[in-house]
């Protein structure tokens, strides 16, 4: 039974104020962080998933109106899972008329191989990838790489490393990678999951499934998205802002001595100031003394 005509209205009116609400998101995310410049070439990391394909359906929205001008290159790593239906994206990107390109690479041997059948490949995996989607940006001469992490992903990830590695860090809408040689990009930051994937529908992708290679999602991170999404539900708006609060840090309400000068807080000019060694060494002294 097909739609009403006022319902049909009112999903097109509520998906041309979703597809507004993105483009907004992703201008300001460019902006305030400077992602993009004149002349820049953008890489597009596109794997078949939601949040790349809404990734690119944006940066070439906004390339049309842009108060500068832009390349973009939309590049696939074909890892040579089983099953993976190579078609798909080259049919999609020819189809739109984007520049693009398919690395092949069999990375999915390689981590089967290393990998202990059971346990998840997503961690080597993906540092295969990125080295491919790099080497290829190096030498093409990209000067951006575009990824489709939103802000779920980024407190996630913020999570993750404050639970499991004791550390207060994230994935950051904009960085260098480790050798120096590339610039990674974020522009869905602002952007939450559920519009993704209400955008998706709506655009009616060709998704490609993210298990073809069989491997578990990692565990931690399920966990971490389920307490995420039950905080959101029992308190509507606590995800935005404790991603605000990523972007409001007062380091001197921290505990990081290289961030903020602690010892130096309140000293007094020409007054000595003991070091850790010699105050454990004095509470031993004073033990041994009772």
């Amino acid at each position: 039974m097909s739609a009403s005509p006022d319902a049909t209205r009112k999903q097109t009116y509520e998906a041309a104020k979703l597809a507004k609400r993105l483009r907004r998101q992703v201008g300001q995310a460019i902006a305030d962080f400077g992602m993009i410049g004149e002349g820049d070439k953008v890489m597009v990391c596109l794997s078949g998933g939601k949040d790349s394909y809404t990734l690119l359906d944006m940066l070439l929205s906004l390339q049309a109106k842009a108060p500068l001008r832009f390349e973009l290159v939309a590049v696939n790593l074909d890892q040579k899972q089983p099953d993976f239906p190579e078609h798909v994206l080259p049919h999609y990107l020819a189809e739109r008329g984007v520049p693009f390109h398919i690395i092949e690479q069999d990375t999915y041997s390689v981590v089967t191989r290393v990998i202990p059948q059971g346990k998840t490949m997503c961690s080597l995996c993906s540092r295969m990838r990125r080295g491919a989607l790099y080497q290829w940006a190096a030498d093409n001469g990209i000067t951006r790489i575009a990824l489709g992490h939103h802000r779920d992903d980024i407190l996630g990830t913020f999570f993750l490393n404050l639970f499991y590695q004791g550390s207060l860090k994230a994935m950051p809408p904009k960085l260098k990678s480790d050798d120096g040689r590339h610039v990674v990009i974020r522009p869905l930051a602002y952007c939450r999951e559920d519009d993704i994937a209400a955008y998706a529908e709506a655009r009616a992708f060709p998704i490609i499934p993210c298990n073809l290679c069989g491997s578990q999602e990692n565990l931690q991170r399920k966990v971490i998205k389920r307490m995420l999404a039950d905080w959101e539900k029992n308190h509507p708006g606590r995800a935005e802002t404790m991603f605000r609060a990523l972007g409001n840090v007062a380091p001197s309400q921290l505990a990081d001595r290289d961030l903020f000068d602690f010892r130096a807080l309140g000293a007094r000019d020409g007054a000595a100031m003991a070091d850790a060694h010699a105050w454990l060494a004095g509470g031993d002294s004073a033990d041994d003394n009772d």
